[in-house]
C-alpha cells in the first residue's frame, strides 16, 4: 500500500467536497472531510469493484448510510473512474444532474442504495449480505465460485441512533453474517451538538454482545483502516464485523473541525484557506496527474480481476446451464408466463381468508419461481405466507427461503429493499397492516428507488375485532395508497387474492403491497374466477354487470365487496357491483376502459370500504355517498364491528336508496 499516494488522494476527494458543497452553498461536508482516509483505502484498494462494470454481480457492495455525506462517495466514484464525469461534480446538487443532495440508486453508477433517511442503509446492507449468501448457496460449486464478495457500509453516529440500524445489526449478527463489514465513522459529532448531548453507551461493547467482531482504529492512520478492513473481509468466522473509525469531523478545515458545525456547509466559507492547508492549489476541483494516473493503473488491476472472474463464470455457464438460465431469470426479474394459470382454482363454495388463500397461492408460485423467498416479522403463524418445504436461512442453511425477521418490521423493510437492490432474489415480506408504519420509510424508499418489493400485510380492517382499535388499521389501506409508485391491492376473495399476488410479482417497476383480510369471505362467484384474477391487473372491473338500464353503480374493495353484491340483489337489475381491488391500477388504465367501468351518466353511486372514506369521492363525485369508517374502531367480534360501523349490504341499500 502506497500511503503517500492515498494520502495525496484524500486530500484531493477534500478539495472536491469542498468546492463542490461551497459552489451550491449546500450540504453536508463533515463526512466527507472526516472519512477521506476511509474512502482512500476503500477506493484504492480495499474494495472489489469494476468502475466500467458497475453491476458485476460479484462486486463488493459498498453503501453510505450516511447519505447526507453524498459528497464523500461522488468524490471517489469521480476519482475512481465510474461514469461520474467532473462536470457532475461540480452539478452537485442541481437539476438533473448525477450528483442529487443523497445518493439515489439507478441514478449515479456506483450507487447501490437510495439512503437519505439515517440508518436505512445499515439495514440494506443486511439485505444484500443475505442475497450475497443465498446466491453463494445456491450458484456456486465445488469447480467454480462465482459468488464471495463483501458487503461494506459506512454509517456515522446518526444512523447508529436509528431503531432501523439496532434491529438490523441484532439480526445480521444473529443470522452470522460475515460478509457484513459496517464502518462507523465516530467522530463524536451529530448535527446540533457533540454526540455526547445525546448518547453516552459503549458502541464497541453494544456490538460485541451482538455478536460482532469489532475492532477500533484511527480513521485517519492509512495503514491501520487498511488492516482493519483486510483483516475484515479475510476472517470468515461466522461473525459481521464493526471497525469503529475514530475520525475529526471537517477535517482540513482549521476553523470548524471536530465541532458540530463541521457537520453541515458552514465550513464551505472558509474553502480558500482549506485548499491551503490541504497543500491544494488555487484552482478549484483540482485532481492531479499523479491522482489520475494512480487511479488507471488501479482500475487495470480491477479489470484484469474482474476478466479472471469472467472466465470462471464462463466456464460455469457452459458445466452449469439450468443454474445459469436460473440466475439469468434472477437478473432479468422473469415471471413465468403462465403464472396465474399454475395457481388451481378455488372450490365455488370456498369461504376463506384472504390471507389463508394468499397461503394457498404462494405455494405454486414458490414452485414456479425458484429465487421467491419470503418472510415474516414473527408472525408467520397469522400471516400464512410460509414457503413450504424451502427450509429456514441461517448460517447452517443459506439455501433457505424462509426469512424469520422476529418482532423488527422496520429492519424487514430495508433488508428487502437490500434484497430487491442487488436483484437476483424477489423478495417478500408480511406482517399485520396496522404495523404498517414501523417500516413506512423503507416502503417510501421501495417505492422511490422503483424497488419491486412484495408486502403481504394481513389483517387489513376492523374485521381483525376483538383486539380492538389499536389492532384495527382504519386509515392505513389509504395511508398507503397516497405513496407515489407503491400499489395497494386489497382483493375481495381468494380467486382476487390469486390475481393479486401474480400481478404484484409482474410489476417490476416499484413495490406492491398486498391487504389481506383475517375473516372468511365468501366467493364472488357472479364473475368467472378468469375474470375475478385477471380484474385485479386492471385494478377494477364489473364484477355484477347489471340486467337492465344502469341506474346505480356500487363500488366496493376488499371484503366490502360482498355487501354490495348483497345489497344490488335486493337494488335490482339495474345496479351494477364493480370490484376495486387496486385504486392505482383502476387510475392507471385508458379513459375509456375507466369509463366503460364507471360510466359517466350514471350519477347514482355508493362507495363502502372499512376504513377512512376521503380516496373514494374521486369514484364517487361530492353528490354521492361513501360509507366509510372515519373514526378509529372498537373492540368486539368482527361481525359485531363491521355492523356496528355500518359495513353491511343493508347500510348500503339505505344508501343507494337516499340518493335521488
Amino acid at each position: 500500500m502506497d500511503t503517500k499516494i492515498l494520502a495525496e488522494a484524500a486530500a484531493q476527494a477534500r478539495g472536491l467536497a469542498i468546492d463542490a458543497i461551497h459552489a451550491c452553498s449546500s450540504g453536508h461536508l463533515g463526512l466527507p472531510l472526516g472519512a477521506a482516509e476511509v474512502g482512500a483505502v476503500l477506493f484504492g484498494g480495499g474494495l472489489s469493484y469494476h468502475p466500467g462494470k458497475p453491476k458485476w454481480i460479484n462486486r463488493d457492495r459498498f453503501i453510505l448510510s450516511a447519505g447526507h455525506g453524498s459528497m464523500f462517495l461522488y468524490s471517489w466514484l469521480h476519482l475512481s473512474g465510474y461514469d461520474l464525469p467532473m462536470q457532475e461534480v461540480k452539478n452537485f446538487r442541481q437539476l438533473h444532474s448525477k450528483t442529487p443532495g443523497h445518493p439515489e440508486f439507478g441514478e449515479t453508477p456506483g450507487v447501490e442504495a437510495t439512503s437519505g433517511p439515517l440508518g436505512q442503509g445499515v439495514g440494506n446492507g443486511v439485505g444484500y449480505a443475505v442475497s450475497a449468501k443465498m446466491a453463494a448457496a445456491r450458484f456456486n460449486t465445488p469447480e467454480h465460485t462465482i459468488f464471495d464478495q463483501h458487503v461494506v457500509v459506512l454509517a456515522g453516529d446518526g444512523c447508529l441512533q436509528e431503531g432501523v440500524a439496532q434491529e438490523a445489526s441484532a439480526l445480521v449478527a444473529h443470522l452470522r453474517l460475515d460478509n457484513y463489514i459496517l464502518i462507523y465513522d465516530s467522530n463524536d459529532v451529530t448535527l446540533d451538538a457533540m454526540a455526547d448531548k445525546t448518547q453516552s453507551e459503549n458502541t464497541a461493547k453494544r456490538y460485541e454482545a451482538y455478536g460482532f467482531d469489532v475492532v477500533t482504529v484511527d480513521g485517519h492512520d492509512l495503514a491501520a483502516v487498511s488492516k482493519a478492513f483486510a483483516d475484515a473481509k479475510a476472517n470468515d468466522n461466522g461473525k459481521p464485523k464493526l471497525i469503529i473509525a475514530k475520525t475529526e469531523i471537517g477535517r482540513g478545515i482549521a476553523e470548524v473541525a471536530g465541532t458540530a458545525k463541521g457537520h453541515g456547509e458552514g465550513g464551505a466559507n472558509f474553502a480558500e484557506s482549506a485548499r491551503k492547508g490541504l497543500g491544494l492549489p488555487e484552482e478549484t476541483f483540482y485532481v492531479s496527474d499523479d491522482i489520475r494516473a494512480f487511479f488507471k493503473q488501479h482500475g487495470n488491476s480491477l479489470a484484469d480481476a474482474y476478466t479472471t472472474w469472467e472466465a470462471t463464470f464462463n466456464a460455469w455457464k457452459a458445466a452449469n446451464p439450468a443454474l445459469a438460465q436460473q440466475l439469468d431469470d434472477g437478473i432479468s426479474q422473469a415471471v413465468p408466463g403462465d403464472l396465474l394459470d399454475r395457481i388451481p382454482e378455488f372450490a365455488e363454495d370456498a369461504k376463506l381468508a384472504t390471507r389463508a388463500a394468499g397461503g394457498e397461492v404462494i405455494q405454486p408460485i414458490a414452485d414456479a419461481m425458484p429465487l421467491f423467498v419470503g418472510g415474516s416479522a414473527d408472525l408467520y403463524g397469522s400471516t400464512k405466507n410460509y414457503i413450504k418445504g424451502a427450509g429456514d436461512f441461517s448460517h447452517e442453511d443459506p439455501k433457505g427461503r424462509n426469512l424469520w425477521f422476529g418482532i423488527r418490521e422496520h429492519a424487514m423493510g430495508a433488508l428487502l429493499n437490500g434484497m430487491a437492490y442487488d436483484g437476483i432474489f424477489r423478495a417478500s415480506g408480511a406482517t399485520f397492516a396496522v404495523f404498517a408504519d414501523y417500516l413506512r420509510p423503507s416502503i417510501r424508499l421501495a417505492a422511490l428507488a422503483k424497488l419491486p418489493v412484495l408486502y403481504v400485510f394481513t389483517h387489513d380492517s376492523i374485521g381483525v375485532g376483538e383486539d380492538g382499535p389499536t389492532h384495527q388499521p382504519v386509515e392505513t389501506c389509504s395511508g398507503l395508497r397516497v405513496i407515489p409508485g407503491l400499489d395497494v391491492i386489497r382483493p375481495a376473495d381468494p380467486e382476487e387474492t390469486a390475481g393479486a399476488f401474480v400481478a404484484g410479482l409482474e410489476k417490476t417497476s416499484g413495490p406492491t403491497m398486498l391487504l389481506l383480510t383475517r375473516q372468511g369471505v365468501p366467493m364472488q362467484n357472479a364473475a368467472s374466477a378468469k375474470t375475478r384474477r385477471e380484474g385485479v391487473f386492471s385494478g377494477g372491473y364489473v364484477l355484477v354487470k347489471e340486467s337492465g338500464p344502469l341506474e346505480t353503480i356500487l363500488i366496493a374493495s376488499g371484503s366490502e365487496v360482498q355487501h354490495a353484491v348483497e345489497a344490488a340483489k335486493e337494488l335490482g337489475g339495474g345496479t351494477r357491483v364493480v370490484s376495486m381491488p387496486c385504486m392505482e391500477r383502476f387510475d392507471r388504465q385508458s379513459d375509456d376502459y375507466r369509463a366503460e367501468v364507471l360510466p359517466k351518466d350514471c350519477k347514482r353511486r355508493v362507495a363502502i370500504e372499512a376504513g377512512v372514506s376521503g380516496l373514494w369521492w374521486k369514484y364517487v363525485g361530492d353528490d354521492r355517498t361513501v360509507l366509510g369508517i372515519d373514526r378509529f374502531g372498537i373492540s368486539a367480534p368482527g361481525n359485531t364491528a363491521m355492523k356496528e360501523l355500518g359495513m353491511t349490504s343493508e347500510d348500503v341499500v339505505a344508501a343507494a336508496k337516499a340518493l335521488a
